[in-house]
């Protein structure tokens, strides 16, 4: 009974056009000066990490991003990645439940205006739609969250191109005569000119906020989306805003591959380079000369629990990224606040609990020097039968370990249930470090509970130095620094 009230109040946010405050006048995220492959934000060293709803808070207007928000700030998360409304879902698409990109009909809210015959007039800026996008930016910059804006999306099925206002039989100006294939080429000008004035005026609305980045195509390894045209809307954006202050022009990142792979001939106007399903985290190593931060964009596709994408994160940070954003399902529209349960067939996992976990990783690593580390496989030289490592340093006084047991569950026919289990469970490992001479201490981290123990380790003469974990289950995290003086 309460929800055509609610459904009233969502809809309030969509014409509120909040006011440039004093915090917009802040420089745009950017590349750490001493270390670019982190960020400075807000005149701090910076990792993103989210855990983000299916990427419609924007153009879904059944969503109230407020208690989505509020959620990630209560979790110390401070990134959400969003579809910018050119591409939408339709119900079913995926198997994905209660899915916030595929929102009803009378709610998906288009950049372009709607004439009275239904189709979209793309001469004609929808005013709501800018204004709920300029308001869910400026309530994240409030809640210290950077926004991935997603500018475009490769059409995977013929269905998905069937509803978008690009479509020629969606709009009056007979513009988009091409195959889901070609919507993201050259192939026809006209087209082409409609997504440039598109990223022109996205450009124009999000110029005075600082926790905004564009990502230029999702997927652009899917259905025929074409490097000249993502070079050109890269371009277009560098070109939208050439008389901005330097300080406030914004990032640029470009979706390179599923998995890893490393990258030839990179975009020079692209800053950030995106990976999806990045485990183990190759991706890192293999552009690490590129001095540019390192993305794990997307997650899913390994069950519905919390173990496996915990572990992600922590690898793929560990060793040198720069951002995690989890695709969390838990988030829908009935239930902004990331409570719905997840369950197959939908594609990955969610859930409060596994939000607390992040919180967890995000503490421990902003608790370290980042801008003066890197991933550095000479100091742990043994960790164990059965044991995945990952270590940070700052060689001669600073040192992160990651530990992790997590095994894959195996049906009869070999392929992976989803489940994830430590065959070692409530066991110890035994760790063999080089270290320089020296007094330390250690700390040792529980990444499910955050729980801390420590221990004083002195390191004579370089000699290596064997430490043993806790009993632990699944994963385990080690912080290593100069002993403080007495």
């Amino acid at each position: 009974m309460i929800r055509p009230i609610r459904a009233c109040l969502v809809a309030l946010l969509v014409i509120v056009v909040p006011r440039v405050s004093q915090a917009d006048e802040r420089p745009a995220i950017a590349l750490h000066p001493d270390n670019p492959h982190y960020f400075l934000f807000r005149g701090k060293p910076t990792i993103l990490v989210g855990s983000t709803e299916h990427y419609g808070a924007v153009l879904n207007g059944d969503f109230d991003f407020g208690p989505y928000l509020a959620e990630l700030q209560s979790k110390g998360l401070n990134l959400t990645r969003t579809f910018s409304g050119v591409y939408r879902e339709l119900p079913g698409t995926f198997k994905i439940k209660d899915n916030t990109l595929a929102p009803a009909r009378s709610k998906y809210l288009s950049p372009w205006m709607r004439g009275d015959g239904g189709k979209y007039d793309l001469t004609k800026w929808a005013d709501d739609y800018f204004a709920r996008l300029k308001a869910f930016v400026a309530e994240a910059g409030k809640r210290g969250v950077v926004v991935e804006l997603v500018l475009f999306c490769t059409f995977y099925e013929d269905a998905l191109w069937d509803v978008c206002p690009l479509n020629a039989k969606n709009n009056v100006n007979g513009v988009g005569n091409v195959t889901r294939t070609e919507v993201c080429t050259l192939k026809e000008r006209p087209l082409v000119d409609v997504q440039l004035a598109f990223v022109r005026k996205v450009v124009a609305e999000l110029k005075d906020f600082d926790n905004v980045y564009y990502e230029v195509c999702n997927e652009p390894y899917f259905a025929g989306v074409a490097d000249d045209w993502q070079r050109l809307v890269s371009g277009t954006l560098v070109e939208a805003e050439k008389d901005f202050p330097a300080e406030k022009r914004h990032l640029i990142a470009r979706n390179i591959a599923n998995g890893s792979t490393k990258i030839e001939n990179p975009d020079p106007n692209v800053s950030i380079f995106n990976f999806h399903y990045c485990n183990p985290p190759d991706a890192v190593g293999q552009n690490w000369e590129l001095n540019r931060p390192i993305s794990y964009d997307e997650t899913g596709f390994r069950g519905t629990g919390d173990a496996v994408y915990r572990v992600h994160g922590w690898e793929f940070l560990m060793a040198g990224g720069a951002v995690y954003d989890h695709l969390d399902y838990s988030f829908t529209p009935q239930t902004e606040d990331g409570t719905a349960p997840v369950t197959p067939p939908t594609p990955g996992g969610g859930s409060p609990a596994l939000r607390r976990q992040f919180q967890i990783m995000k503490s421990f690593l902003d608790s370290l020097d980042l801008v003066r580390m890197k991933p550095d496989a000479t100091v742990l030289k043994n960790a164990g039968a059965g044991v995945r490592a990952r270590t940070l340093a700052e060689p001669g006084k600073r040192y992160a370990v990651y530990l992790s047991r997590l095994v894959e569950e195996k049906r009869p026919d070999g392929k992976g249930t989803g489940k994830f289990s430590d065959p070692q469970s409530g066991q110890q490992d035994r760790l063999n470090l080089s270290l320089p001479a020296g007094k330390y201490r250690a700390e040792w981290l529980d990444p499910k509970t955050g729980q801390t123990t420590s221990e004083p380790i002195n390191a004579e003469g370089g000699a290596g130095v064997t430490l043993t974990t806790p009993a632990y289950d699944q994963d385990m995290a080690l912080r290593l620094a100069p002993a403080s003086p007495r």
